[in-house]
Order: structure tokens, then C-alpha cells, then sequence
């Protein structure tokens, strides 16, 4: 899907649904809000009018690490995630686990099944029913070689979002997303095929590359681009 995120979030909640009539008035498809910003019952309000008008609804989680980051007396990010599909919503941020937004990958994994699945069997089991689920998004400072394992974390029920992955590249921004797709379609066939991402995910992109000279550029110019950090955000995990 093409579409830009206009942001609904507002001072108030009629000037936030002022603004998602405005977009929607432009014939947009999709609308963003700050959840934590607006708080949850201008989100709630949101999404009841985006369902029953037709529109997507992008959720940033904005201030978020303000909040579960201090352990003391923080709300971790599992329990904002849960308010949020209660909430409403069709997609969140999540973290990517590679690229620039930070998340361990057994964390960042929790997150997505709690927003997803529609039963969780792990800490105190719970069957959301007919309480639809949102979809994590991966997104900052992804470009083609993190797609196999993008592929491999998220699933295909994601939403993967490259923008100076895509406008970063040189011939511009069509060029970019057909080397981004074609990355994507290659990894999916190969997993699908038994293949093993975490071990061949370089290899495969090599291969596809071959027959796109999109691809082909786009793994020369992303070759260098890395992100090596300390997750702050870990599991705790017993110690001996």
C-alpha cells in the first residue's frame, strides 16, 4: 500500500477527528496517532470512526520508553501493548530487533504474539475472542539485507516499512520499493522452500540480485549500513 500517515493527533478530541475527517475528505487511505499522547480513550474514539469509516489506523507509540524503561516503577511495554489492542488500532511500532529501533528478539517476539495471536497459552492464558489483532510494524533504519531476517522474526502477518531504505536509493524512490519487494518475495520463497534465513539470508539475496538490477544496487549501497548496539531493553532473565 501507497499512503502517506497524516497524523490525527490533536490537543483535543474534536480537533483529532476534525483532522481524520480531513483525511479522509482527501480520500487517503490510512491515518496515524500517537496513543500515549492522546490517551486511550481519544485512541478509542479514533478507531471507532476510522472502523466505521473505512480508514486504517496507524499506531505510534511515541513517549513509550519513557515509561517502561525505569523498572522500578515503569509499565512495561507488554502491559501498553495489551491496552493498546484494546484500545484499537491496525498497526503498532514494535521494534525491529535489527535495524535502528532496538529490541531484544525474545522481547520484541513477546510483543508480537500478545498483539496478534488470538490465544496465548503463557502467563496466565487468555482467548481474545472476537477482539480482532493489530499488526507489529518493523520500521528505522531497515534496508534489503535485514529482510531475511525481518521475514524470519515478523511472519506474514507484518507490516515492514522502509523509508530511507527505499528513497536512499540512488536511481529514486520506484526503483528503491522494487528492490525492497523483490527482497522480500525472494526470502518468502526461500523460507517457504525449507531454506534456512538466519544462515543463507545473504546468499539468497545474491541470488536475486541476479535478475534485478534494483535489488543488485540497492545490496551495494546498504552493504556498510549497520547498527551494533547494547540492547537496553532485555529480558530478565535468572542468574546463577
Amino acid at each position: 500500500m501507497k499512503g502517506h500517515y497524516l497524523n490525527a493527533t490533536a490537543g483535543t478530541c474534536e480537533e483529532m477527528i476534525k483532522r481524520a475527517v480531513f483525511a479522509r475528505e482527501l480520500g487517503v487511505p490510512i491515518i496515524m496517532h500517537d496513543y500515549l499522547t492522546g490517551g486511550f480513550t481519544a485512541n478509542t474514539s479514533l478507531a471507532h470512526y476510522c472502523r466505521d469509516n473505512g480508514l486504517l489506523l496507524h499506531i505510534h507509540r511515541a513517549m513509550h520508553a519513557v515509561i517502561y524503561r525505569q523498572k522500578n516503577h515503569g509499565m512495561h511495554f507488554r502491559v501498553l501493548a495489551k491496552a493498546l489492542r484494546m484500545s484499537g488500532g491496525d498497526h503498532i511500532h514494535a521494534g525491529t530487533v535489527v535495524g535502528k529501533l532496538e529490541g531484544e528478539r525474545e522481547m520484541t517476539l513477546g510483543f508480537v504474539d500478545l498483539l496478534r495471536d488470538d490465544f496465548l497459552e503463557k502467563d496466565r492464558s487468555r482467548d481474545w475472542v472476537s477482539m480482532p489483532g493489530v499488526l507489529p510494524v518493523a520500521s528505522g533504519g531497515i534496508h534489503v539485507w535485514h529482510m531475511p531476517a525481518l521475514t524470519e522474526i515478523f511472519g506474514d502477518d507484518s507490516v515492514l516499512q522502509f523509508g530511507g531504505g527505499t528513497l536512499g536509493h540512488p536511481w529514486g524512490n520506484a526503483p528503491g520499493a522494487v528492490a525492497n519487494r523483490v527482497a522480500l518475495e525472494a526470502c518468502v520463497q526461500a523460507r517457504n522452500e525449507g531454506r534456512d534465513l538466519a544462515r543463507e539470508g545473504n546468499e539468497i539475496l545474491r541470488e536475486a540480485s541476479k535478475w534485478s538490477p534494483e535489488l543488485a544496487d540497492a545490496c551495494e549501497v546498504w552493504k556498510e549500513i549497520t547498527f551494533d548496539f547494547d540492547p537496553v531493553d532485555k529480558l530478565d532473565k535468572e542468574t546463577k
